[in-house]
């Protein structure tokens, strides 16, 4: 879907991104993770030639982006950023609509899929399309952000930092949102953030960069099991790796035949999950259930912290 090949950006002295090549496949989460300075969002605004690349080429579904005009470009790419960019004057729907009637879209057109997209969004038309920015909460106006920039109904969403300004808990809904929007819509999303969690979390692949290099890019599993050395393995280290790791499993993965007394838990709630609920009751074995309550077996206490520690070359890769 998405090749950059051999991209550098230099800007004056500085090489702020390093000779890079990824491939990003159609309809996943590509999540770019780093520090301060990294080239993680440089690279982003490459990819829509907000930033002309000094080497290199990109190519979208096969088409060398240098031959189009970056407006003809960026009408195919969503475009989504930390503090959401919203016109402060402008209502909810004139700020949806702003890139449709850039590009000439009749008003019924545009109505239309203002009304679409706030009820894809959760956020009632006759509620919310007239409001102000202000008169919304942080993850409205995130939510209202990232409507806009699917409006032209693109099929790569770009996000830079996008959950950044938003408090814990505010921040995990809109993860959780994003997560059922991709799956959903189908489309492609290039996420930056410097959040590891936040990658592990969204990311189908990682790509890890420092100094302008990409240093690792593989699946949040083969990170985590086989990380990089230096950087990669000082970012992924510490006493969380095998909590990480845990969160990438699912419990069905790891079921155990037999009964257990207490409350169940979910085949697809992760091992991190299960490893909370068996320590808070303080039991070795908790019974495991499908969605509708079908039972399933069981998950021990000493199985997942075998897991957690197992040796690489014990763990099975498993899709975030």
């Amino acid at each position: 879907m998405i090749e950059v090949r051999q991209v550098s950006r230099r800007f004056g002295s500085q090489l702020a991104v390093d000779n890079v090549s990824l491939t990003i496949e159609r309809g996943t989460i590509t999540v770019l993770v780093g520090t301060s300075g990294s080239g993680k969002s440089t690279l982003l605004r490459i990819i829509n030639r907000l930033i002309e690349p000094t080497t290199g080429t990109v190519l979208i579904n096969g088409q060398d982006t240098s031959g189009l005009s970056g407006e003809e470009l960026r009408r195919g790419i969503g475009y989504a950023i930390q503090g959401h960019g919203l016109f402060p004057h402008w209502t909810v729907a004139r700020n949806i609509g702003t890139v449709p009637s850039l590009l000439g879209w009749d008003q019924g057109r545009i109505a239309r899929r203002v009304d679409e997209l706030l009820r894809l969004f959760d956020l009632d038309p006759a509620l919310y399309a007239e409001k102000l920015p202000h008169q919304l909460s942080g993850g409205q106006q995130q939510r209202v952000g990232v409507a806009r920039a699917l409006a032209a109904e693109p099929a790569v969403l770009l996000m830079d930092e996008p959950f950044g300004a938003l408090d814990p808990i505010i921040r995990a809904k809109a993860q959780e949102d994003l997560l059922a929007l991709q799956r959903r819509l189908g489309i492609t999303v290039v996420l930056v953030t410097h959040d590891m969690e936040e990658a592990m979390l969204l990311g189908n692949r990682i790509g890890v960069m420092d100094g302008g290099k990409l240093l690792q890019y593989a699946t949040p599993t083969e990170i985590l099991t086989h990380p990089a050395p230096g950087f990669v393995e000082r970012l992924i280290g510490g006493p969380d790796r095998s909590l990480r790791l845990l969160s990438l499993l699912r419990v069905a993965d790891s079921v155990q035949p037999g009964t257990a007394e207490g409350k169940p838990v979910q085949e697809n709630a992760t091992l991190r999950d299960a490893l909370s609920e068996l320590l808070w009751a303080r039991v070795q074995a908790l019974p495991v259930t499908a969605a509708d309550g079908t039972p399933r077996g069981r998950i021990t206490l000493p199985a997942i912290l075998d897991l957690a520690g197992a040796d690489a070359h014990r763990v099975e890769d498993s899709p975030a």
